[in-house]
């Protein structure tokens, strides 16, 4: 089966998200003892949606700005280098205590030392979006969408973003947007918080058409009943997954994918990288292989992206799980936390385990 898109639609793919900074040591230097930092633009969101908008298809994100910051100069430079389209409000500082970008720090970690990330989000901007400053009517009506990515990271950023993303979940539904959400459940999001945000994310994923997460998030995000432990045998991790999806089927109908990553760490930069996929009846599944890791932050990103990629392309479904694998890997051979593919060739090059020089 494939998953019928919207026709004649300006963009593929619209995120919403709040940008900020990472800053990572070079050389896999650990953060405490590194004085040189490399700076990036960072959102878990802009991450999924590079995928496509390097690879040429037309991408939108929705966010927030400081205005006159130098750092929301720096992102939206780096948002149009990454062939991005963007809208949202400049908010006013409102002084050296106000509203400013997150800082992400984050190591690469180095053979048996693991990476460590750190998250600085005091202030962040992002925590005010509000559907109030955008035209969902233009955005998914007029301009047109095909599909929409959610991450549990912005629905659980505060309650202003949680009801923003509800409201554009609403919004893409009613105009016919197909809507890939995320699970992504994070802890300290959630603490004092479980009622509110369960109500938010059950409503989102009630009426996604793609649900992505693994046996926790589903678990801790939906309610649903987990599997058994199964350790770290890769077929009863599988068949777990498989009968726990088949549980969320029964309460989440609207949805018909489903998808998530299996990896198994055997040094920081050594990692056994697989994935499973479900449509319709169907199971896609990509046993565990070695892949080398240079920066193992995005990763999951970039498989989340290159399925979206290979949905709008309306490939066959075992081409999805293939290529998102494909580029969730390529991901993890970039210092950025998002893969900057050349060209399809690339990523099935990966595929296919061909390393080989192209000249």
């Amino acid at each position: 089966m494939s998953i019928e898109l919207k026709k004649d639609c300006r963009y593929s793919l619209v995120v919403p998200t709040s940008i900020g900074i990472r800053l990572t040591p070079a050389n896999g230097q650990p953060m405490h003892c590194s004085k040189n930092l490399i700076m990036q633009a960072t959102s878990a969101e802009t991450n999924v949606a590079s995928i496509s908008s390097y690879l040429g298809l037309p991408v939108k994100v929705l966010t927030t700005f400081v205005k006159d910051s130098p750092i929301a100069r720096f992102i939206k430079d780096d948002l149009a280098s990454r062939h991005m389209d963007y809208e949202g409000p400049e908010v006013e500082q409102g002084g050296p205590w106000g509203y400013r970008h997150q800082f992400n720090l984050a190591d690469s970690g180095y053979g048996s030392r693991g990476p460590r990330v750190h998250n600085d989000r005091a202030g962040e901007v992002g925590r005010t979006l509000n559907v109030k400053d955008f035209d969902p009517d233009r955005i998914f009506g007029q301009e047109g969408v095909q599909i929409m990515h959610l991450s549990g990271l912005i629905a659980a950023l505060s309650p202003e973003t949680g009801v923003f993303c509800l409201e554009l979940a609403r919004a893409a539904k009613k105009y016919g947007t197909r809507i890939s959400f995320d699970l992504n459940h994070r802890a300290s999001f959630w603490i004092n918080r479980e009622e509110e945000l369960h109500r938010i994310f059950t409503e989102i994923a009630g009426i996604a058409d793609i649900l992505i997460g693994n046996e926790e998030d589903f678990q801790l995000c939906l309610g649903i009943d987990g599997p058994e432990a199964g350790g770290k045998d890769i077929k009863a991790k599988i068949e777990n997954f498989k009968g726990m999806i088949n549980r969320v089927k029964k309460n989440f109908s609207n949805a018909t994918v489903f998808a998530t990553t299996l990896r198994q760490v055997i040094s920081a930069n050594h990692h056994l990288w697989g994935a499973i996929l479900s449509e319709g009846d169907d199971w896609h599944i990509v046993e565990p292989r070695d892949i080398t890791v240079l920066d193992r932050i995005g990763g999951g990103d970039g498989f989340v992206g290159g399925m979206l990629y290979a949905i709008l392309r309306n490939w066959e479904p075992q081409k999805w799980v293939q290529f998102a694998w494909a580029t969730g890997a390529l991901a993890t051979t970039m210092l950025t936390d998002y893969a900057q593919p050349a060209d399809e060739e690339q990523v099935w090059s990966i595929w296919k385990g061909n390393a080989r020089v192209r000249r």
